[in-house]
């Protein structure tokens, strides 16, 4: 599933087809074809004529800026994942320093990949939590160092305690 916001309307699609020519829009089908000269897509759907060309693309904030037809749209695109990331509440996390890292699920700790006075970078592996049997490294949320770690190695942990504080 996919949604994407178009000025203040928002879309739930989901694809039927590799080629995403055929699924459904806010629980309507939908079936459409397409042809690629260059850089323009032309679209038939429900009897209309369509091109659509990839303005811009921002894959860091998944936003583009597509022209339909000549006329401009900012479409962002969230796919299950941030869909998940929201409603674990951490869909905000890389736009702010963090000070505490929670757990953003409960768990069991399998491994620490650092130490306080450790400096990290964002991305960076810092534990391995455990949840539903399946193995989660817990990434950074932005740069820092780290100042402590409030748990330990095969400590079960609930959703939001704190795992590491930062500097």
């Amino acid at each position: 599933m996919y949604k994407a916001k178009v000025a203040e309307q928002t879309f739930e699609f989901e694809f039927s087809d590799e080629k995403a020519l055929e699924g459904t829009v806010n629980c309507e089908a939908f079936k459409m074809d397409t042809a690629q000269q260059g850089d323009v897509h032309h679209v038939l759907h429900k009897h209309g004529s369509y091109k659509v060309k990839m303005v811009r693309f921002d894959k860091e904030n998944k936003t583009c800026v597509i022209q339909v037809n000549n006329n401009e749209y900012v479409v962002s695109v969230e796919d299950r994942f941030d869909v998940l990331l929201h409603q674990l509440g951490m869909d905000n996390i890389n736009n702010q320093k963090v000070n505490e890292l929670k757990a953003p699920m409960p768990g069991l700790v399998l491994r620490i990949m650092v130490q306080p006075g450790d400096s990290v970078v964002k991305g960076d592996g810092l534990m391995v939590l455990e949840a539903m049997k399946m193995e989660n490294i817990i990434r950074a949320p932005s740069d820092g160092i780290v100042r402590s770690i409030e748990v330990e190695k095969t400590d079960a942990v609930e959703k939001n305690e704190v795992l590491i504080v930062f500097e």
